[in-house]
């Protein structure tokens, strides 16, 4: 059984996948969210819309739980190492689709308690553009 075979149950059943992968790849769980999606709009080019659009939201869901247990730990009175986040803000989140340091992004926003609202959104910008251009070169 491949990959191909278990994203076939059908089409909406592969859509449960694309959406769960995509959220455990955002997490600091490893995870191939860009093979999952490719193979399903390539298997069902019909369903690319809804694809791209759960693995967006997915992967954006799982960005901000991480952002989100990072807010739990206090922030350290030195955090020299975040300077860069620090002066670029939530707009570095477009970034956070970035195999490795994407995760740690979103770590830092939420340690640094960088405003949610801006982060998920250019978080989620960075993340759809990345699939949109996934399911752009699959067709």
């Amino acid at each position: 059984m491949d990959l191909l075979d278990w994203l076939d149950p059908g089409p909406d059943a592969g859509l449960g996948a694309v959406f769960l992968i995509s959220f455990l790849s955002a997490t600091l769980l490893p995870g191939g969210s860009e093979v999952v999606l490719v193979a399903y709009v390539v298997q069902h080019p019909g369903m690319a819309l809804p694809a791209w659009a759960l693995a967006s939201l997915g992967n954006t869901l799982g960005g901000m739980s991480t952002y989100l247990l990072a807010r739990v730990f206090p922030k350290p009175a030195n955090a020299d190492r975040t300077d860069w986040l620090q002066r670029h803000g939530a707009p570095a989140l477009v970034l956070a689709w970035a195999p490795v340091v994407g995760d740690a992004l979103c770590a830092a926003a939420g340690w640094l308690r960088l405003p949610w609202w801006p982060c998920l959104l250019w978080m989620a910008l960075g993340k759809a553009a990345r699939y949109a251009l996934l399911v752009w070169l699959s067709h």
